[in-house]
């Protein structure tokens, strides 16, 4: 067993993970020149530095949103029900790979991944089957769920209407945040332009029909987890969100009739302070792109909403159950933050996806966290902190710098084409894990205070039967259902994506027919093609 090590040295150079450089101490000077109006100090005013609600915790915790989805429609079904016994209050769904990829599970290249890395949803029958018995009228229901987005969501609009509830009720979010999957997590099938469409499609369609749900969760977690420095999570999702801005406007939609309606996804890691410098920033650098940039006038464009979850990447299969204290550490960085809505990952999840006892384990951090430990007695409590308002203020400045880059090539579609996030990333990425094998970068029981023989941990098997299962209940939709019905969906798809109509109605009527998720995306890439990504590096 190693000991303890010696103090560092004082003339080491301190760090965050994005490379910011630390002062020694920080003093009212390290904020010279820097002035807040009486306004600005106070949580709830703009530019929400401090909060985006004057009382925020006080009047509302965060929603406490498990990320869920395993085997069948019919398990994660099973573990959602659980999830709302223990006392959550929001759902998460998570689709395997084929479903993320629009692929049936019947084709070649799904086999072996049916259900594994999360539930696997090929048609209309499956929603009715996970959201069997939980009133979508009443729940809050996110969908991590990219390419095929307004085909997943086509089909929770169908449950809601087969369960009687007005979609004008319905709240959630989906996240259809296509353009972080050609910067990171590479889960695309269209190319950039038309899938920019069909995201504004689901845009203008929930504005107009379904006003309480968010149409985007724009994402940075993916983002962080594949290797990027915060800085760059955080200015490489705002200028996504620009994009967005930037193309629905171009549909002809007022700003501030969707702007709203739109969230965020960020990622909570290790380096504590720079994380809730992260999220402080992100509200400042979105009100004033929201109020300067595009000339929202509501208040409610200006405010940066956001949903957190703590970093996957972060987690170790080496002592594991020190990642329940490093996912304790990123959740009350996020509360801090002052974050809307709070996954917290369970110890289990560098082996495979989380048992029930794990992800109990995890709803309970949340819960300690908002019930014993006081921070939400206070908006923003570590406001005013020298330490604190300096370093947000150096994250939104190398922000900004970032998105400037930007657009100054033309926008974030010229820069995808170009590769320059995706090699900007790759390069923080090695640097990270360069430092990490050099012992720069400490990694408690990997790199240091390592042990030999270590104590086994319970993990979730997934029953390779659900494959099978899988297969047969889409071939049985097949069976049942009207092949006229099917062909003509289908037809009349394709001719909306040949125009320039929404897609949505469209998308709305083949699920309704039972048509299948690999059906319906393989009739939108007839028209639109599919997406081979340059190698930049």
């Amino acid at each position: 067993m190693e000991t303890m090590a010696a103090p560092p040295t004082a003339n080491k150079s301190y760090r965050t993970l994005s490379g910011l450089l630390l002062d020694p101490v920080y003093t009212p000077k390290s904020l010279d020149g820097f002035e807040l109006t009486d306004e600005q100090r106070a949580p709830g005013q703009f530019p929400y530095t401090r909060g985006i609600h004057e009382s925020m915790y006080r009047g509302r915790l965060w929603t406490m949103r498990q990320f869920a989805g395993f085997a069948t429609a019919e398990e994660t079904n099973a573990r959602f029900r659980y999830l709302l016994e223990q006392g959550q209050t929001g759902l998460s769904v998570a689709f395997d790979l084929p479903t993320l990829m629009g692929v049936d599970p019947d084709r070649p290249t799904a086999l072996g991944e049916v259900g594994k890395c999360g539930v696997a949803i090929s048609s209309l029958a499956d929603m009715e089957t996970l959201f069997q018995g939980i009133p979508l009228g009443d729940v809050t229901v996110s969908m991590t769920i990219n390419s095929p987005a307004s085909v997943i969501w086509a089909m929770y609009l169908a449950v809601a209407e087969k369960q009687g509830v007005d979609w004008a009720r319905l709240s959630g979010t989906l996240q259809n945040d296509i353009l972080k999957e050609y910067i990171a997590q590479k889960e695309y099938i269209y190319p950039p332009r038309p899938s920019m469409r069909l995201v504004t499609d689901s845009i203008e369609f929930a504005t107009q029909r379904v006003p309480r749900f968010n149409p985007i969760s724009i994402s940075g977690y993916h983002i962080r987890e594949a290797g990027s420095t915060a800085v760059q999570e955080l200015a490489f999702t705002l200028r996504d969100g620009i994009e967005y801005v930037e193309h629905v406007l171009a549909r002809g939609l007022p700003v501030d009739s969707f702007a709203p309606r739109l969230s965020f996804f960020f990622n909570a890691h290790n380096d504590f302070f720079e994380e809730i410098a992260k999220y402080r920033a992100a509200r400042k650098i979105w009100a004033y792109v929201m109020s300067d940039r595009f000339h929202a006038t509501n208040e409610a464009s200006w405010k940066l909403r956001f949903h957190a979850q703590t970093a996957g990447c972060s987690l170790t299969w080496q002592q594991p159950r020190n990642n329940i204290v490093r996912t304790a550490v990123q959740a009350m960085a996020a509360v801090l933050g002052g974050c809307q809505s709070l996954h917290t990952n369970s110890l289990d999840e560098a082996y495979a996806l989380p048992s029930e006892d794990a992800v109990t384990l995890a709803l309970r951090t949340q819960q300690v966290i908002a019930y014993e430990t006081g921070v939400t007695a206070e908006p923003d409590p570590l406001g005013g902190s020298y330490f604190l308002e300096r370093l947000t203020l150096d994250v939104e400045a190398a922000a900004n710098d970032y998105i400037r880059r930007i657009d100054e090539m033309g926008g974030m579609i010229p820069a995808i084409e170009r590769g320059f996030p995706q090699s900007e990333i790759a390069q923080a990425s090695y640097e990270y894990q360069r430092e990490i094998e050099q012992g720069e970068q400490v990694i408690v029981g990997v790199n240091k205070f390592t042990e030999e023989a270590e104590q086994p941990i319970e993990v979730l098997q997934i029953d390779e039967s659900a494959e099978s299962k899988q297969i047969e209940r889409v071939r049985e939709v097949r069976r049942r259902r009207s092949e006229n019905a099917v062909v003509k969906t289908l037809g009349d798809l394709r001719r909306a994506a040949e125009g320039t109509e929404n897609t949505m109605p469209y998308i709305l009527d083949a699920v309704r027919a039972y048509a299948t998720v690999g059906e319906i995306c393989e009739a939108l890439k007839e028209v639109f093609g599919s997406y081979t990504e340059t190698n930049f590096l």
